[in-house]
Protein backbone atom coordinates (compact mmCIF):
# COMPACT_ATOMS: atom_id res chain seq x y z
CA UNK A 1 0.00 0.00 0.00
CA UNK A 2 1.56 3.30 -1.32
CA UNK A 3 1.01 6.58 1.15
CA UNK A 4 -0.89 9.23 -0.30
CA UNK A 5 1.09 12.61 -1.42
CA UNK A 6 0.82 15.09 1.70
CA UNK A 7 -0.52 12.38 4.44
CA UNK A 8 2.09 12.37 6.96
CA UNK A 9 2.14 9.15 8.34
CA UNK A 10 -0.29 8.33 11.19
CA UNK A 11 0.51 6.29 14.62
CA UNK A 12 -0.28 2.74 14.87
CA UNK A 13 -2.84 1.37 16.78
CA UNK A 14 -0.45 0.41 19.50
CA UNK A 15 0.19 4.12 19.87
CA UNK A 16 -3.43 4.45 21.16
CA UNK A 17 -5.35 3.68 24.10
CA UNK A 18 -8.63 1.88 23.26
CA UNK A 19 -9.97 0.14 26.10
CA UNK A 20 -11.87 1.50 29.14
CA UNK A 21 -9.76 0.10 31.22
CA UNK A 22 -6.71 1.62 29.93
CA UNK A 23 -8.42 4.71 30.59
CA UNK A 24 -9.77 4.03 33.48
CA UNK A 25 -5.96 2.82 34.25
CA UNK A 26 -4.15 6.22 33.89
CA UNK A 27 -7.38 8.13 35.43
CA UNK A 28 -7.01 6.00 38.94
CA UNK A 29 -3.41 5.67 39.20
CA UNK A 30 -1.65 8.40 37.31
CA UNK A 31 -0.69 11.36 37.87
CA UNK A 32 -2.35 14.90 36.80
CA UNK A 33 -1.59 18.08 35.59
CA UNK A 34 -3.26 20.97 33.68
CA UNK A 35 -3.62 24.00 32.37
CA UNK A 36 -6.43 26.50 30.69
CA UNK A 37 -6.80 24.25 27.92
CA UNK A 38 -5.88 20.54 28.91
CA UNK A 39 -5.17 18.40 31.13
CA UNK A 40 -2.86 15.62 31.41
CA UNK A 41 -2.76 12.44 33.31
CA UNK A 42 0.26 10.24 33.01
CA UNK A 43 1.15 6.74 34.09
CA UNK A 44 4.01 4.26 33.44
CA UNK A 45 3.30 0.62 32.03
CA UNK A 46 5.26 -2.24 32.80
CA UNK A 47 6.01 -2.88 29.46
CA UNK A 48 8.63 -0.45 27.15
CA UNK A 49 7.93 1.09 24.15
CA UNK A 50 6.86 4.46 22.66
CA UNK A 51 4.31 6.57 24.89
CA UNK A 52 0.73 5.85 24.32
CA UNK A 53 -2.25 8.58 23.84
CA UNK A 54 -5.90 8.27 24.79
CA UNK A 55 -7.83 11.62 23.92
CA UNK A 56 -10.70 12.61 26.20
CA UNK A 57 -13.13 15.37 24.61
CA UNK A 58 -16.79 16.02 26.28
CA UNK A 59 -19.83 17.33 24.93
CA UNK A 60 -18.78 20.72 26.70
CA UNK A 61 -16.27 21.29 24.19
CA UNK A 62 -19.01 21.67 21.27
CA UNK A 63 -20.61 19.95 19.07
CA UNK A 64 -19.44 17.08 16.83
CA UNK A 65 -17.43 18.89 14.29
CA UNK A 66 -15.68 20.83 16.99
CA UNK A 67 -15.19 17.75 19.36
CA UNK A 68 -13.14 15.97 16.41
CA UNK A 69 -11.12 18.78 15.04
CA UNK A 70 -9.69 19.23 18.63
CA UNK A 71 -9.11 15.59 19.48
CA UNK A 72 -7.13 15.94 15.48
CA UNK A 73 -5.02 18.40 16.58
CA UNK A 74 -4.53 16.94 19.99
CA UNK A 75 -3.22 13.51 18.00
CA UNK A 76 -0.84 15.49 15.69
CA UNK A 77 0.37 17.52 18.36
CA UNK A 78 1.27 14.63 20.35
CA UNK A 79 3.05 13.49 17.26
CA UNK A 80 5.24 16.43 17.46
CA UNK A 81 5.89 16.60 21.39
CA UNK A 82 5.91 12.78 22.19
CA UNK A 83 9.64 12.56 21.82
CA UNK A 84 9.76 14.79 24.74
CA UNK A 85 8.54 11.89 26.80
CA UNK A 86 10.17 8.80 28.99
CA UNK A 87 9.17 5.11 26.87
CA UNK A 88 6.72 2.82 28.13
CA UNK A 89 3.68 5.97 29.39
CA UNK A 90 0.47 5.95 28.98
CA UNK A 91 -0.87 9.75 28.15
CA UNK A 92 -4.70 10.63 28.61
CA UNK A 93 -5.45 14.35 27.60
CA UNK A 94 -8.39 15.81 28.49
CA UNK A 95 -9.27 19.15 26.35
CA UNK A 96 -11.25 21.56 28.56
CA UNK A 97 -13.87 23.75 26.96
CA UNK A 98 -11.19 26.27 26.09
CA UNK A 99 -9.09 23.88 23.89
CA UNK A 100 -12.27 24.73 21.09
CA UNK A 101 -11.28 28.62 21.52
CA UNK A 102 -7.61 27.66 21.30
CA UNK A 103 -8.43 25.43 18.19
CA UNK A 104 -10.48 27.67 15.97
CA UNK A 105 -7.97 31.20 16.74
CA UNK A 106 -4.51 28.95 16.86
CA UNK A 107 -4.91 25.98 15.25
CA UNK A 108 -2.08 23.24 15.81
CA UNK A 109 0.08 25.69 17.30
CA UNK A 110 -2.52 26.78 20.04
CA UNK A 111 -3.37 23.03 20.84
CA UNK A 112 0.22 22.22 20.50
CA UNK A 113 2.16 24.85 22.54
CA UNK A 114 -0.68 23.61 25.48
CA UNK A 115 0.57 20.36 25.18
CA UNK A 116 4.38 21.24 25.17
CA UNK A 117 3.72 23.21 28.59
CA UNK A 118 1.81 20.44 30.30
CA UNK A 119 4.91 17.51 28.95
CA UNK A 120 7.90 20.19 29.95
CA UNK A 121 6.23 20.57 33.79
CA UNK A 122 5.69 16.30 33.75
CA UNK A 123 8.97 16.03 32.80
CA UNK A 124 10.28 18.01 35.32
CA UNK A 125 8.31 16.47 38.01
CA UNK A 126 9.00 13.15 36.99
CA UNK A 127 13.12 14.54 37.25
CA UNK A 128 12.37 15.65 40.77
CA UNK A 129 10.81 11.97 41.83
CA UNK A 130 13.72 10.35 40.52
CA UNK A 131 16.03 12.35 43.23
Amino acid sequence: MSARPGVTARRSKRGRLSRSAEFDRVFRQGRSLANRVLVLYAFPRSEEGQPRLGVSVSRRVGGAVERNHVKRLLREAFEQESGALPEGLDVVVVARPEARVVAERDGLAGISAALAELIARARERAAGDRR
